[in-house]
This record gives structure tokens, C-alpha cells and sequence, in this order.
């Protein structure tokens, strides 16, 4: 018997032609690319024709310079004697703790206004409605000058600081409070990150005991246990010394406890102030965007209007907030460069002081615009991946 062998058709060749209209994409493709990369190359060549005709050196090797200027601000060990480099991580760091401060800040202050607004009370729904349409369509850069006029002009000097609370100090050199000093202060801070760590794996064994068995863990109390306990346990082990620092009037100005200077108070709040009013905002359209039937069968059985708020209505409405928030968070670190206008030492300021020492002005730029990139791609990356965690899976 003979067996025959049926072969697969072959698909058929395809032709290049101009009535192809995938032929004619990857052309258009290739021409804007090929124009791109020529519009480029032509700057890029020219910029550098320019800077050689004038004498003015190019490149990157001036951030081994002695930076020889001093900074009022910074979270590290910095002199004039240090590089330009390290100045540069200096504005950078401070960029960072303003961001970081005033996002935590704008969100918890910004939930408020958005929960705030849907009130029943009368009074608190419209004094949150007159807050937000205010701050929001006032320029950011006038806000910081009003809470810089205000800290810096109508606030009292040193000698008749405000105290409103023990130990803390309010005068026109900024805020004073007590801190903490002492060998064991890297051990607790070690034991703090420790603790946030087992805290975001606390939440994920307990949302996965959740769904398999219906029972909620209290979260909240135990995370704020292992934020009491770990850093305590940190410092025991440590067995360094630690003391409370206060601060004290001594000539014209307070020693002693964390100073907040006059120009990062006024960006923090100016900041955290506009920001709020649009987080309130998108708060407010996430918690109107979940059903009404959801507060209904809540409320059905037994749940109080707080408790329908944190347990159901939340929840569902994060899907609808983060979106926009993600936004409202690149919105506060980019704004965070009007602090030039109030002599906040960030990256930007220290950068423009570089470049007028050094005249490499594109240089500066691109660092300027490296050091936001990166940290606007990085929210955006973490922001995406939370997104996801919390989007609804179909079945």
C-alpha cells in the first residue's frame, strides 16, 4: 500500500508594494525615525561646534572640582571643600525629603478634603468645597510667597518665639522641636525600616488569609505594634546611648532639637496646600464613582457609616483613585523646583550655582533633568505596579 504525503500549502510570498498600507506604516516609520535621528545628530553637532569656537570645555569631569560655596541645607556632611558631585547629591536629597514629606502629607490632608466634602454637615461639606476652589486656582509660586512672607515677616523673632506646645518653638528662623540624638539613633532607624518591611508582608499574608477564609486581621494594630516594638528592640540590642534633644535660646537663635528653616516650612506647605485641594478632589470622584448600592448593603448589615467608608467603599474606590493620584504626586515632586524662588537649597538651586561657577550650562540642565526624570519615572513605575495589585481580576 502506498502511503502519500500531503505537503502544507506554502503561504504565499509577500510583495512590497506602495498599496500596501503595512508597506506604507513601516515607511513612514522609517523616514520620521531617520528624520528624527538627523535633527538630532544636527544639533548635537552644532551645540558642540559652538561650545569649541568659544572656547568653553564640555563634559562632566568639573563635578571632581572643589564645589567652594556652602549650603544652608543638608541631610549629609557637606563643606565648600567638597566636590560639585557630592553638592549635587546634596540638592538632590533635599528635593527628595521635600517630595517625599509633602506626599505623605497632601495624601492624608487631601483624603480629609475629599471624605470632608461628601459630609452630611452642612458647614464642614462647604468649608471643604471653599478650601479646594481657593487653594487650586491660586498660582502655586504666589502661595509659597505668602507662606514665606508670612513665616519670615509677621512671625516673631527668636527672643519672642512662639511656643505652642512644650519645647516646640515658632519664630521667624522656622520651626524648633525636640529631637533625638545619640549612638543608638542608626540602630532605630534600622529597626524602623525592619519593621515597615514586615508590615508590607504582614499585609500580604493577611489579604491572602482573607480571600481564603473570610476573616479579617487587624492590620492597623498590628502594624502599629511592630513600629512601637521593633525600633525599641533595635536601640535594646544596640545597647547605644540615646537622649531627647530640646531646643534652647542661646544669644540670637535657638541651639539644639531639629530646625525646620523658614524656606523648606513655607515649600512644604505651600506645596501640601495646593496639592491637597486636587487630591481632595480626586478622592472625592473615587468614593462617588462606587455604587450607591454598596452603602445600602453595608449599611444593611449593621455597619456604621465609618466603618462602610474604610471597609467597602475605600476599597472599591482606590481602583478609580490612583490613576489620577499618580499624577497629582508627579505634580508635587516637579513643582517641588519653584523652591529657587524662596532660596530652598534643592537640585535646582544648587545646580544654577554650579553652572554660573563653571559656565557648563548644558551640563547642568541635563543633570537637572536626569534627576527628575528618574525620580518621576520611579513613582510612576511603583504607582503602575500598586495599580495592578488592587485592579479587579476577571473570573
Amino acid at each position: 500500500m502506498n502511503e502519500t504525503t500531503h505537503r502544507a500549502p506554502r503561504a504565499p510570498r509577500r510583495r512590497w508594494s506602495w498599496n500596501d498600507p503595512a508597506t506604507r506604516a513601516l515607511i513612514y516609520q522609517v523616514v520620521i525615525l531617520g528624520l528624527v535621528a538627523l535633527g538630532v545628530w544636527y544639533l548635537t553637532s552644532n551645540t558642540l561646534h559652538n561650545l569649541a569656537a568659544r572656547n568653553i570645555s564640555t563634559g562632566f569631569d568639573f563635578l571632581h572640582e572643589e564645589a567652594g560655596f556652602a549650603i544652608g541645607e543638608s541631610m549629609v556632611q557637606y563643606s565648600p571643600a567638597d566636590t560639585y558631585g557630592h553638592a549635587v547629591v546634596v540638592g538632590l536629597l533635599n528635593t527628595l525629603k521635600v517630595s517625599v514629606i509633602g506626599v505623605i502629607a497632601a495624601t492624608l490632608f487631601g483624603t480629609l478634603l475629599g471624605i470632608s466634602r461628601l459630609s452630611k454637615n452642612w458647614l464642614i461639606s462647604r468649608l471643604s468645597g471653599l478650601y479646594i476652589e481657593v487653594m487650586r486656582n491660586i498660582p502655586l509660586l504666589l502661595q509659597l510667597f505668602f507662606w514665606y512672607a508670612l513665616i519670615t515677616e509677621i512671625m516673631p523673632g527668636p527672643r519672642q518665639a512662639l511656643q505652642p506646645l512644650p519645647d516646640v518653638f515658632v519664630s521667624n528662623r522656622g520651626f524648633k522641636i525636640p529631637w533625638f540624638k545619640g549612638d543608638a539613633m542608626d540602630w532605630i532607624f534600622g529597626g524602623l525600616a525592619l519593621a515597615i518591611v514586615l508590615i508590607v508582608l504582614l499585609a500580604h499574608w493577611a489579604r491572602r488569609r482573607q480571600d481564603a477564609t473570610g476573616q479579617i486581621f487587624p492590620l492597623g494594630r498590628a502594624a502599629l505594634g511592630l513600629l512601637v516594638i521593633v525600633p525599641v528592640l533595635a536601640f535594646w540590642i544596640s545597647g547605644g546611648s540615646l537622649e531627647i534633644d530640646r531646643p534652647e535660646l542661646k544669644g540670637f537663635n535657638f541651639q539644639g532639637g531639629l530646625n525646620m528653616s523658614p524656606e523648606f516650612s513655607a515649600l512644604l506647605l505651600g506645596l501640601v496646600t495646593y496639592t491637597s485641594a486636587f487630591v481632595g478632589e480626586v478622592v472625592r470622584s473615587g468614593i462617588q464613582a462606587v455604587n450607591q448600592g454598596q452603602w445600602e448593603a453595608a449599611s444593611s448589615i449593621g455597619l456604621s457609616r465609618a466603618r462602610t467608608l474604610r471597609l467597602v467603599i475605600l476599597p472599591q474606590a482606590m481602583r478609580v483613585i490612583i490613576p489620577p493620584m499618580t499624577s497629582q504626586y508627579l505634580n508635587l515632586t516637579k513643582n517641588s523646583s519653584l523652591a529657587v524662588a524662596i532660596g530652598y537649597p534643592d537640585i535646582v538651586a544648587v545646580t544654577n550655582t554650579i553652572l554660573n561657577q563653571t559656565g557648563q550650562a548644558i551640563e547642568g540642565i541635563m543633570i537637572i533633568m536626569a534627576a527628575y526624570l528618574v525620580v518621576s519615572l520611579s513613582i510612576s513605575i511603583f504607582m503602575n505596579w500598586y495599580n495592578k495589585r488592587i485592579a479587579l481580576v476577571e473570573r
